[in-house]
């Protein structure tokens, strides 16, 4: 499995990878709108201190994590907004895997610390507390519709 900085140039390979993983169980999400889901990928990817990283098995694209080097009072973060792969490659490791290589390629940019959110509910809440991560015991997450 090789890690590669991708950008905005590889959305119709990034769209059906985050519709196979985000459509189904079990975060359930409606993406079916193509330029909801376009402008979406262009707000993560395209700022200015946007970080795409994607692993390729061969010349496919398997899992993508999408962030944002962030400046912090505690240094440097990577704030994690998105971070996945092909629901056929889950559970065998790959994750905790391509999670290595994305600490090992942030390191070198003098980022210090990973931040992301995800829900309690889900199996990704256990898999990043399986590798490394822990509750913020004073954060809170804080959400209004409109």
């Amino acid at each position: 499995m090789v890690l590669q900085k991708i950008d905005q140039s590889q959305l119709n390979r990034i769209k059906p990878i985050f519709r196979d993983t985000f459509m189904g169980e079990p975060w359930n999400d409606d993406w079916s709108d193509d330029g909801q889901l376009t402008a979406y990928l262009e707000d993560l990817m395209g700022n200015r201190n946007s970080l795409s990283l994607g692993l390729y098995d061969g010349e496919e694209l398997i899992g993508l994590c999408l962030g944002s080097i962030m400046h912090w009072c505690l240094g440097n973060e990577y704030y994690i907004y998105e971070f996945f792969l092909l629901r056929e490659r889950q559970g065998a490791g790959l994750g905790a895997d391509f999670l290595q290589q994305v600490e090992e390629y942030v390191k070198p940019l003098g980022v210090n610390h990973l931040y992301l959110q995800t829900d309690r509910s889900m199996p990704a809440y256990r898999f990043y507390q399986k590798n490394g991560f822990t509750d913020l015991e004073e954060h809170a997450s804080l959400f209004k519709m409109l």
